[in-house]
């Protein structure tokens, strides 16, 4: 008997637990960005930097009206619709949830994003233009927050994922069997595929 397709969905019961972890992840990362964030408005009020990792990486405080590496700083509010579009793609994607590494890296891009998108309509100037506070001093090349640190870290696991060809919903990409047991090209399968009908003729 043939072997039946996997089910398109991970069952509910899974789904609900790896969304569970994804809203875990979530709250810790957003709760770590804010707190972070409150310390240096706080100790760094003066403006004056100080030393954190010898020169490599300092505390100096700025209010970023634009993205990481202050790209877009004179379109806040596109940044802000930027922050809730991947909002709601997240919550979207979410719904398919198979796997642990994707809850991971989904609940750290959800938690950073809602971290600096909640500064956006907390800090002045407020009303979804406020300017979030970046306070990680990276040699001067750019300064940067805790939600940034959360973001680069579930870029860089969603890319190894895809490398992986582990799909949202917890399943690999497979190639068909006759392929996987061929490693030649596509082209030269077919070529050697053609010449075999010929000689049997």
């Amino acid at each position: 008997m043939e072997n039946e397709d996997p089910p398109k969905h991970p069952p509910a019961a899974r789904r609900r637990r790896l969304f569970a972890l994804l809203v875990v992840v979530a709250v810790l990362a957003y709760a770590s960005d804010q707190i972070s964030k409150l310390i240096a408005l706080d100790v760094l009020a003066d403006g004056q930097p100080r030393p954190f990792l010898g020169d490599i990486i300092q505390l100096k405080l700025i209010g970023n009206p634009g993205a990481a590496l202050s790209l877009g700083a004179g379109n806040t509010w596109v940044m802000t619709i930027i922050a809730v579009v991947v909002l709601l793609a997240i919550v979207y994607v979410s719904k398919d949830l198979g796997s642990r590494a994707w809850a991971l890296a989904l609940g750290l891009l959800l938690g950073s994003a809602l971290g600096n998108l909640t500064d956006r309509f907390v800090r002045p100037p407020g009303g979804g233009e406020g300017h979030v506070v970046d306070f990680l001093d990276y040699n001067g090349w750019f300064i940067g927050n805790v939600a940034d640190i959360w973001i680069v870290g579930a870029a860089l696991l969603i890319i190894a994922l895809a490398l992986l060809g582990l799909g949202v919903d917890g399943r690999r990409d497979k190639k068909p069997a006759s392929a996987a047991a061929d490693p030649r090209e596509p082209d030269e399968r077919e070529v050697s595929e053609e010449l075999g009908k010929q000689s049997d003729d």
